[in-house]
């Protein structure tokens, strides 16, 4: 082959990628067909459409610019006379995407309750670039919109919710999370910034947040010590702090931007606060609750839910590659190799959709106040479940195309891929480490009546699955890891050690039970044979071949 066609057979894989990624992603059109009423999804559907185009024609295209190390976000302390004004300033390819996003009402939906698969779609179709600069934004912005709007007094509600729910980026008022102190990372209860109170009922926030994403935020959600109280986690109030009081910086100083492996479009910083005025978001004694709660396990469900749309841009892109690159005499998704390394991909992809998916029914229950005791045990457990195991799969995922591509995959302008990559290494690390994750639906399975919630969710997902022999294989799975579960927790010298391995192989048995109940065989049968199956030797698996045909089938 000469040099013109192999660059012929290049453009011709560029040119593959859908102008419309939403109208072609049938896994996720077929997910919300089955957990939405007709006209919700035709609503959807018109909205995620349009933005879909927006995503592959303005975000796209401007976040390829504004990531480059020579258009990232800089620091200006001071405008041109002197004043102080710690602010941000981005290229203008930046706010083009933004003004994209924030129109979409992947925001400004979150001024009405229950509405949490509207938000998920659009925001899993942002993250078909990335992270791109918004996505954090967006997740922080919905966070402490929900905060206000569940559990907010009315003058602080109505003081600083609408600007956040603005659909139009050029008036709208961009949201932040600060908890993290350098002493204290996920030790939340070791933070020291600390709120003391006005007569007003307003208070003054004084320390330093080591990790302070959206540092050009309107509005900043942080936790501090309030003075005379608890130690611990108990003793911290959520408070929201409005950048400016009177046209001037209200008591921070931006000392630094992060140089982040990832997510380099976004604005990082560390900031010192001195006497910022701040407001209680919600009962003053709640924070705590208040900010793992609400904002957390908001931020949680949302980078799972980017994971999932980062892995599917990854498949998209390995798998049309495969068709028009050539070695060897013939296109490279003829080799075995090539078809197994992208019936991997799709087989976690997709189970990693079905699962936060699952969550995102979960969430739109609570956010709509319909949820029930026993949805709010599941979500609970989920929520750190999908944030942990979906956020190591996206790397994963990402890594196998860019395994596709070769040598190119690892080229900046090339492909998104090395982009997806920064920024999946980025987002594990996102709203609480592996560890800590484990940990915490370890301790929460060890307090509450959760495991027989996931139980019965679980028995109920392997009692839909039409295929019998495949049942009876996801059914046995559940019998070993459930008791594998129960020892964990019963005996700490297990559990501290192991639950790491007993949690995630829990979460790959709930995807490839979401696929079955979804009549999507093929996929849960590849990823329960390559993923779960015990004793698995070298020439045992006689279906591979055929299973590897059904599932890039299945995937169109």
């Amino acid at each position: 082959m000469d040099t013109e066609s192999a660059r012929a057979d290049l453009a011709a894989w560029q040119a593959a990628f859908p102008e419309d990624p939403y109208m072609a992603d049938t896994q996720l059109r077929s997910l919300l067909a089955r957990s939405l009423p007709p006209e919700r999804l035709a609503a959807l559907e018109s909205r995620a459409s349009a933005f879909a185009v927006d995503v592959t024609g303005i975000v796209g295209p401007a976040a390829a610019r504004y990531e480059q190390r020579a258009h990232l976000p800089e620091l200006a302390r001071y405008d041109g006379i002197g004043r102080r004004t710690e602010s941000v300033v981005f290229d203008p390819a930046y706010d083009s995407a933004g003004t994209a996003v924030w129109a979409s009402g992947l925001v400004a939906l979150s001024g009405t309750s229950g509405t949490a698969f509207e938000q998920a779609t659009l925001l899993y179709l942002l993250s078909l670039e990335g992270e791109a600069g918004h996505a954090c934004p967006a997740t922080c912005t919905i966070g402490l919109a929900r905060a206000l709007r569940r559990v907010g007094d009315d003058c602080v509600r109505d003081r600083f919710l609408p600007p956040l729910v603005d659909p139009d980026y050029a008036t709208a008022v961009r949201g932040s999370q600060f908890l993290t102190e350098v002493q204290g990372g996920s030790d939340v209860g070791a933070n020291v910034c600390r709120a003391v109170p006005e007569a007003d009922g307003s208070y003054r926030v004084t320390g330093e947040k080591w990790f302070c994403s959206v540092a050009d935020a309107g509005q900043f959600f942080l936790t501090a010590r309030i003075e005379g109280g608890a130690d611990g986690t108990r003793g911290l109030g959520s408070f929201v702090v409005p950048r400016e009081i009177d046209g001037a910086p209200n008591g921070f100083a931006l000392r630094r931007l992060k140089d982040k492996l990832g997510t380099r479009g976004l604005a990082s910083g560390e900031i010192d606060f001195d006497g910022a005025l701040a407001w209680p978001v919600g009962p003053v004694e709640h924070g705590f609750r208040t900010a793992v709660g609400i904002v957390l396990n908001t931020s949680r469900w949302m980078t799972a839910v980017g994971d999932a749309g980062m892995m599917r841009r990854a498949y998209v892109e390995a798998a049309a590659y495969a068709v028009h690159r050539r070695a060897f005499g013939r296109p490279i998704g003829e080799f075995p190799a090539v078809q197994r390394t992208l019936a991997d991909m799709a087989s976690v992809s997709v189970g990693a959709l079905h699962l936060v998916m699952a969550l995102t029914g979960l969430e739109d229950g609570i956010d709509g106040g319909t949820a029930g005791d026993e949805q709010v045990l599941l979500h609970r457990f989920l929520v750190n479940l999908a944030k942990y195991l979906v956020s190591c799969q996206a790397t994963e995922v990402v890594h196998g195309a860019i395994e596709v591509l070769g040598g190119n995959g690892a080229i900046e302008d090339f492909s998104i891929l090395p982009r997806l990559y920064r920024d999946a290494m980025v987002y594990e690390s996102w709203e609480g480490s592996h560890n800590v994750l484990v940990a915490q639906v370890l301790n929460d399975l060890r307090r509450l009546p959760i495991l027989d919630e996931v139980d019965r969710w679980l028995r109920a997902a392997v009692a839909a699955c039409a295929d019998g022999d495949l049942a009876t294989r996801l059914g046995e799975e559940l019998e070993g890891v459930l008791a594998a579960t129960r020892s964990c927790m019963v005996d700490a010298s297990v559990g501290d050690w192991q639950f790491r391995d007993v949690v995630g192989r829990l979460g790959l048995l709930a995807e490839a039970c979401l696929l079955a109940e979804a009549g999507e065989d093929a996929l849960a049968r590849h990823l329960f044979t390559t993923r779960l199956a015990n004793g698995y030797r070298c020439g045992d698996d006689g279906d591979l071949v055929a299973r590897v045909q059904e599932v890039l089938s299945a995937m169109g």
